[in-house]
């Protein structure tokens, strides 16, 4: 296969695993753990009028689902890259990243969960899936 078909191929494999991997476990999070009482977070206002609610451990299968779903992503990427295995893990991250960006200015979280989250779960996510990946 053409070594640029391969690399286009990665990102949008990469993008689309990775997507699967964050909304599954965004799908599951209210099975572990469920929302607080009176919140509803089947729908963005439900939840931006709710958030108020949220405790800390509310913010734990988000954040999993950002950096999980950002690391399995960047590793298909990686695997499945033609060459440059890191550099197309980091596109993962930083697309996966601007959906972050994105998440920030449409669902009001506190402060230190989107600090937490952009700063921890993308671009240090695909660095290390990267670099694992390489490595095999």
């Amino acid at each position: 296969m053409n070594s640029i078909i391969r690399n286009i191929l990665s990102v949008i494999l990469g993008f689309v695993i990775g997507s699967c991997v964050n909304m599954g476990l965004i799908l599951i999070s209210d099975k572990v753990i469920p929302p607080p009482t009176g919140a509803d977070v089947t729908t963005l206002e439900g939840l931006k009028a709710s958030i108020h609610l949220f405790q800390p451990k509310h913010f734990v299968f988000p954040f999993l689902a950002h950096a999980l779903g950002t690391f399995i992503g960047a590793i298909a990427a990686s695997v499945i890259a033609a060459s440059h295995k890191i550099k197309f893990a980091l596109v993962i991250g930083g697309l996966f990243f601007l959906g972050g960006l994105a998440n920030v200015f449409m669902i009001p979280s506190p402060v230190w969960f989107i600090v937490l989250d952009l700063v921890g779960a993308y671009i240090p996510m695909s660095i290390l899936a990267g670099k694992l990946a390489v490595r095999k």
